[in-house]
């Protein structure tokens, strides 16, 4: 692949990003994000590879490309943005659901701009953009909910279901982890959805118990907790 990219030909690069194995386009997406960062004068050939990819009629190869930009984007979120506006309109899902995952991986280590980019998408017309933002943010917010928080707020009035769902999912996902709880149950006391609210409330005692392994509270410490603390 370093050797087509110093070319500017790609038959190869071309055929791992959509090859029917999994393993092989992954391997083949990571390859491009580390000879990015390993090679400074090939960065401009390697975005210049992506944006031609992108085009392809192969679902397969757009998916590789948004998965590339991915990596890419955890160190240089600017250089790839482009990607990402456009995979969240791809005519298929495997792209579409690429740039959920890479806003996740990328809103873990590098959020400011990603965060700051998922902003202009939390009112978009279609609904199912709309809901692939609110689930793109969540990683982040596992870890970190206060930097999340002011975006899922603003989704709180939307009345389509699959995003009031996808919300209310993701509220109880960030809120199970140690010290997340306290930070998402008081933000919550300023929401104005109180419907919305009190399932939000039901989703964060149910996934204590869900991920029970994992999570800080048990079940009966996590309902205490909001009727101790919570108060409409």
């Amino acid at each position: 692949m370093e050797g087509e990219l110093h070319q500017g030909a790609f038959p190869k690069t071309r055929t791992y990003f959509a090859d029917e194995d999994t393993y092989i386009r992954k391997a083949a997406y990571l390859s491009i994000g580390r000879i990015y960062f390993e090679w400074e004068e090939l960065r401009p050939a390697v975005v210049g590879i992506l944006g031609t990819l992108m085009n392809d009629d192969d679902f397969k190869v757009r998916q590789t490309v948004i998965n590339a930009a991915g990596e890419i984007g955890k160190r240089d979120f600017d250089a790839v943005v482009d990607f990402f506006d456009k995979g969240l309109f791809d005519t298929h899902h495997s792209p579409r659901n690429a740039v959920i995952g890479s806003i996740k991986k990328m809103g873990e280590v590098n959020p400011r701009p990603v965060l700051e980019w998922s902003k202009k998408y939390l009112h978009h017309p279609d609904k199912e953009i709309r809901r692939e933002i609110c689930h793109g943010i969540e990683l982040r917010g596992r870890k970190f909910p206060q930097d999340v928080l002011p975006l899922l707020k603003e989704l709180q009035h939307d009345q389509t279901a699959r995003v009031r769902n996808t919300l209310v999912h993701v509220l109880g996902q960030i809120a199970y982890k140690k010290g997340c709880l306290a930070i998402v149950a008081e933000d919550l006391k300023s929401w104005e959805n109180k419907s919305l609210v009190a399932d939000a409330l039901e989703e964060i005692i149910d996934v204590h118990d869900r991920y029970r392994d994992f999570a800080a509270m048990t079940q009966q410490e996590a309902r205490e907790y909001i009727l101790e603390h919570y108060s409409e």
